[in-house]
């Protein structure tokens, strides 16, 4: 299913800083390879108390945060073990893209495997982008661009292939899968020979 160019949304902040996988969704969660119902133990030790209630001082328990889909992160985001359970678990939290001005290269490379964007951006603008949260920010996937509604636009990196899958709304199998019929081509012309 072809995903849109744009995701448009305000967004939710975590400004810690070093908030590595094991946070993102603790290894007793892992015994799964479903990606489905994962979001609910996204960050699971910081938004349930003990008692199973919601932590009410967490982010993502505020109501103004429900349905934003654009995660600000502090530094070194996504560090720690590898896990591809962590852009998982992000995904099905309902979260497109995360943005910090450093993100762990295995997860950046899970997550773009997984549908989820990993934007990295200066130090400076990730601060001013947290400084207004509420502000409603469009990322661009086609142009590699996050723009501000004040009309600022950062430029992100973003490896072709990846940004294919993203815009096709696919993982890597499932863009092998929709160009089936030409794989099946050149194997039967290859093997003619």
């Amino acid at each position: 299913m072809p995903a849109s160019s744009r995701i448009v949304s305000a967004s939710v902040v975590l400004a810690q800083t070093n908030i590595d996988t094991d946070q993102i969704i603790p290894a007793r969660f892992l015994s799964t390879t479903e990606r489905q119902g994962l979001g609910r133990h996204a960050f699971n030790d910081w938004r349930w108390r003990d008692d199973g209630t919601p932590n009410p001082d967490f982010a993502f328990n505020q109501p103004h945060n429900a349905g934003r889909e654009i995660l600000l992160a502090g530094r070194n985001f996504g560090c720690g073990s590898s896990r591809e359970h962590a852009p998982w678990a992000l995904r099905d939290l309902g979260l497109r893209v995360v943005v910090s001005s450093e993100i762990a290269d295995i997860f950046r490379n899970n997550a773009l495997k997984n549908g989820l964007l990993a934007v990295v951006l200066p130090e400076a603008v990730v601060q001013d982008l947290m400084s207004r949260p509420d502000d409603v920010l469009t990322v661009d996937i086609d142009a590699c661009e996050l723009r501000t509604p004040a009309g600022a636009v950062h430029r992100f990196p973003l490896d072709a292939f990846a940004r294919t899958c993203l815009l096709e709304g696919v993982d890597e199998m499932g863009y092998l899968l929709a160009r089936s019929a030409e794989i099946r081509s050149y194997e039967e012309r290859h093997h003619a020979r």
